[in-house]
């Protein structure tokens, strides 16, 4: 089953308070840990099995539907709302890192679209894949990916979290709340 963000108009938290969308980022950043693990796993499961079976279909399934849309959904989120708010920063070293981020985005893009076929294929109960390739791709998609995660909550997400005024936290949660339901 693929993983589903909350958005943050949806949902509260146990004090009855609006879900606030570093929430909802910081969730996802999560998922995708979890994400990028089962990724490894079904690599593993491959090489084990020797084909597709109906735990690799599963698998890869919820990989696929999760980089599809839960992960793309995730870097619209901070292209639009966190982002912009690093690079009027004025600060360089903060506009260096979010230009970084920027480009992982393009790079992450960029392997998904590589490897998206084959785990979909594998998704539809194929064997339509190379064993080989997917397992070169997968450790270099993986470690960008945590490089990644670990820039943005290091640096990027305490920085947003402290440039980034209420009144625009409120108008970013609208906007991501809006944009998840007309997926529905």
């Amino acid at each position: 089953m693929p993983a589903t963000v909350v958005a943050p108009e949806q949902s509260t938290t146990p004090r009855g308070r609006p879900v606030q969308p570093f929430d909802v980022l910081d969730a996802c950043h999560q998922q995708m840990v979890t994400a990028l693990q089962r990724l490894q796993d079904l690599v593993a499961h491959l090489e084990e099995t020797k084909g597709v079976d109906g735990k690799a279909q599963e698998m890869a399934r919820a990989i696929f539907h999760f980089f599809m849309d839960t992960a793309r959904q995730h870097h619209i989120d901070e292209e639009k709302h966190i982002f912009p708010a690093m690079l009027r920063s004025g600060d360089d070293d903060l506009i260096r890192h979010t230009l970084r981020l920027q480009q992982d985005h393009g790079w992450i893009e960029e392997d998904w679209l590589e490897l998206a076929p084959q785990i979909e294929s594998i998704a539809a109960g194929y064997n339509w894949y190379n064993l080989e390739q997917l397992s070169l791709a997968v450790p270099v998609f993986v470690q960008l990916y945590q490089d990644h995660l670990a820039l943005e909550e290091s640096l990027i997400y305490p920085e947003a979290r402290s440039r980034i005024a209420e009144w625009d936290l409120n108008g970013m949660g609208r906007e991501m709340a809006q944009r998840r339901r007309a997926r529905i």
